[in-house]
């Protein structure tokens, strides 16, 4: 009995005049499941059901434990601060102390290329930290002002101080932050993480490379001191243009290049130092690497009691440019000021500002991930970043990002959990309450000293470079690409030079991508498989090993078909044979995806492969000449249209191998009509068969079904007159809870074909009577036989019927 629905869907379908079942699929069906039953009755009958609307609907409807779950998982610290104890602490402690030691004095500088005072950085570090760990999945990163960030803020207050001059620099900054944090957090919670994927590595190193280049170019003059009586050029124009200034100025050098220079000597000397004992002295490498890691915070000190020790009498007319006043506590806490001027004048610059957020964060908390064995959730991640950035200018903070230099840190200090973030936040809390008159010393040659030296290790190194060029040479063009127009013009630019580009050329490989012949090769397995089955079957072994024996015994043979390109194309030995399965019988293999791009290319090169190796089976069917189409007009009037020396076989098959597809469109799928018509039309009166393999999404196979695909249309059976001989994998049922059992055969996956009404019960000579009594589940749907589980059952359902198909036409 129909359900009201289906009933309602017919009503419809009469109405609007739609063909339902167009190709006869549920009668084909039907009778085909049927065939195969009756030939195997060992075998349980299981039909194919198509995925539908509703079931893909509800499929995706939230559950009320869904929804519960969503929420539980937007604060991860439940999953584990009921389990926090004194180990976990004293490691959060260590690492929570040593990273607020270094971002004290970070945060200050990157202040600076803010275009802002150095409170601001002190400010987006105790948000940062405080913030993330409610909201963290990875317990190594840091978030707080970075290089990169602060330079792209930077010039957006620099331009918009000359645009909107009544409007305060951290006005600006407070503002940008929350509408980049709402667009990351939004993100984050529509679950979008996976957009951060299309930024692929190439473009990651050669944005931080050209960035790294750019601030440390940029910091130089200040270093020398160039700018510190007077501002002789602007560093935040294009690199390139920032190095002939500074080389036209080096004559104003200052004694701030004392304080720089040696600064920078100086931090590289430690690390280099501590590296080289660490690698002499192993047993004390653990306090080798906290020497370094706080060279940072050694070196800020050192050349603050210098500095007092110098202007401490003169802070009227100091020596060399020196930090200035950094008011004590949060006077700039307050409502951000989210004037729509100032959100007009920065919306062009979201993009760029979005992208550094997103790539910086992601790409090093998923570095951190693998290195320390632990999964991030990217999604979480963009809310934590959205948040911090949401709330942190309440306190007067702009936006921030993970620090790969600052995480880096945390991660080696033996960081536990994220809680180290609440340490490090204590850390900043008392230098903004208790260092701030120390502040007042610090010279700026030495803080621009400490950018250099930070943003220096993110240049991806020649090593990295000449990496990509093995794996992929067409990225290192890519890579040379970014840091050049980051370098020549700004890092805004060169973000989307690359961004652009790597996406291009994804959508290039996408349409040009070229399907391949696979042809048959005889191979055998050469290895001690024999000899690990005796010693399993004479020891004690593991499980593991019994498993691996129990494959073995059922599923490896000495020789057997290998499915590899015919012209060799995937750098197979080219002195094997390898030659199409049977004559007229063609194997095609999709590469990539198969859509709308690059559906008529593929395609293309399977027509054209066929016509090249297999001739039309009736050349009287191209008619008069005045009926053959322009552009296959067959042979010349007063030829002879059978050509008695063409060896070519004429098309019996095709076997379309789908590894490499998921989805299909309408597009593709009309396309594959297309060519099927057209084959038939060259092959008429025969028929062609379509086969398929490896086909494992369930609305793939609902598609090609749509469209005709997968079974023997009824027509088609009685033109023949023959009857189909379905081949299809088993699995025995008695074993489906533990389908490898202890004789090694049980299980494993079998290949039947059936024999046809005259043989019904029959079984092939390899299967023993103990066999023909044991309940067998097919793999896929029998009522679909021109689906396979793979290539060789394919073609195995090919040659078993190909023999039988009488001789339509016969030259």
């Amino acid at each position: 009995m129909s359900s009201p629905w289906t009933k309602i869907g017919h009503g419809f379908a009469w109405f609007f005049n739609l063909n339902l079942d167009p190709y006869g699929q549920r009668e084909a069906e039907r009778t085909d499941s049927t065939n195969a039953s009756q030939s195997h009755p060992n075998v349980e009958p299981y039909d194919e059901k198509n995925p539908t609307a509703a079931d893909w609907i509800i499929s995706v409807t939230p559950t009320p434990r869904g929804v519960f779950h969503y929420f539980y998982r937007l604060f991860p610290f439940l999953h584990w601060i009921t389990r926090y104890n004194l180990v976990w602490f004293v490691g959060d402690l260590i690492a929570g102390i040593t990273v607020g030691a270094v971002v004290v004095p970070q945060g200050m500088a990157y202040a600076l290329l803010a275009e802002l005072e150095p409170q601001y950085g002190l400010y987006s570090s105790f948000m940062g930290v405080l913030l993330y760990w409610f909201f963290a999945t990875s317990k190594d990163i840091t978030i707080g002002p970075v290089a990169v960030m602060s330079t792209v803020t930077g010039g957006i207050v620099n331009r918009a101080e000359k645009a909107i001059p009544d409007v305060p620099g951290h006005v600006v900054a407070s503002a940008l932050s929350v509408i980049v944090g709402g667009i990351v957090c939004f993100l984050g919670l529509a679950r979008l993480g996976w957009i951060v994927d299309f930024i692929p590595l190439p473009s990651i190193a050669a944005f931080m490379t050209g960035s790294g280049i750019n601030i440390a170019v940029g910091q130089i003059p200040t270093m020398m001191g160039m700018n510190s009586k007077k501002k002789r050029f602007s560093t935040r124009d294009a690199t390139y243009l920032v190095i002939i200034n500074t080389l036209k100025n080096l004559k104003y050098t200052t004694i701030d290049a004392a304080m720089g220079l040696t600064a920078l000597l100086m931090l590289y000397i430690i690390r280099g130092t501590c590296t080289y004992l660490a690698k002499k002295y192993p047993h004390r490498e653990k306090t080798l690497f906290f020497i370094s890691t706080l060279r940072t915070a050694f070196v800020i000190l050192l050349y603050v009691a210098i500095s007092a020790g110098v202007n401490l009498h003169r802070r009227d007319d100091p020596l060399f440019s020196v930090l200035g006043e950094v008011p004590r506590g949060f006077q700039h806490a307050g409502v951000p000021d989210l004037d729509p001027k100032i959100l007009s004048f920065f919306t062009s610059e979201l993009p760029a500002a979005v992208i550094v957020v997103l790539i910086e964060h992601i790409s090093i908390s998923k570095s951190f991930g693998r290195v320390n064995n632990y999964v991030i959730d990217p999604s979480q991640e963009l809310v934590a970043i959205g948040v911090t950035n949401l709330l942190g200018p309440f306190l007067g903070a702009y936006p921030a990002t993970g620090s790969f230099s600052r995480t880096a840190i945390k991660a080696k200090a033996g960081v536990r959990t994220p809680f180290a973030g609440v340490i490090t936040a204590i850390v900043v809390l008392l230098a903004l309450y208790a260092l701030t008159a120390v502040f007042w010393y610090i010279p700026q040659a030495s803080l621009a000293a400490v950018i250099i030296h930070a943003v220096l290790d993110v240049v991806s190194p020649p090593n990295v470079v000449y990496q990509f060029w093995r794996i992929s040479p067409l990225e290192v063009i890519i890579f040379f690409a970014g840091v050049l127009v980051t370098i020549f013009d700004t890092i805004e630019d060169g973000i989307y030079t690359t961004v652009c580009v790597s996406f291009a050329v994804f959508i290039f490989r996408l349409f040009q991508a070229k399907g391949r012949f696979l042809g048959v090769a005889k191979v055998r397995t050469i290895g001690d498989i024999r000899s690990s089955r005796r010693t399993s079957e004479s020891h004690s072994i593991s499980q593991e090993q019994k498993t691996s024996s129990a494959l073995r015994e059922g599923g490896i043979s000495s020789e057997r078909n290998l499915f590899i390109p015919i012209n060799h194309e995937d750098n197979s030995n080219p002195r094997i044979p390898v030659t199409h399965p049977y004559p007229g019988v063609f194997i095609y293999q999709f590469s990539e995806l198969f859509n709308y791009p690059n559906a008529t290319r593929f395609l293309d090169g399977l027509t054209a492969g066929i016509f090249k190796e297999a001739r039309r089976t009736d050349p009287e069917s191209l008619g008069k000449l005045g009926d053959r189409p322009w552009n296959d007009p067959g042979p010349r009037r007063g030829k002879v249209l059978l050509d008695d020396t063409d060896e070519r076989p004429t098309l019996r098959a095709v076997i379309l191998d789908f590894a490499a597809v998921n989805n299909v469109d309408a597009t593709s799928v009309q396309a594959l009509i297309d060519v099927r018509n057209q084959l038939d039309r060259y092959a008429s009166p025969d028929t062609v068969e379509w086969h398929f393999a490896n086909v494992w999404n369930p609305w793939t196979r609902r598609a090609l079904t749509a469209a005709g695909f997968g079974f023997l249309r009824p027509k088609e059976d009685a033109e023949a007159g023959r009857r189909w001989k379905s081949v299809f994998s088993v699995a025995d049922l008695a074993d489906a809870v533990t389908p490898l059992s202890s004789d090694g055969r049980s299980g494993l996956a079998e290949k039947r074909a059936s024999r046809g009404d005259e043989e019904i019960g029959a079984q092939p000579p390899s299967f023993n009577e103990h066999e023909s009594a044991i309940r067998q589940v097919p793999v896929y749907g029998l009522n679909r036989p021109f689906f396979h589980a793979d290539l060789q059952e394919a073609l195995d359902a090919v040659l078993e019927n190909i023999e039988q198909r009488p001789p339509i036409f016969k030259a």
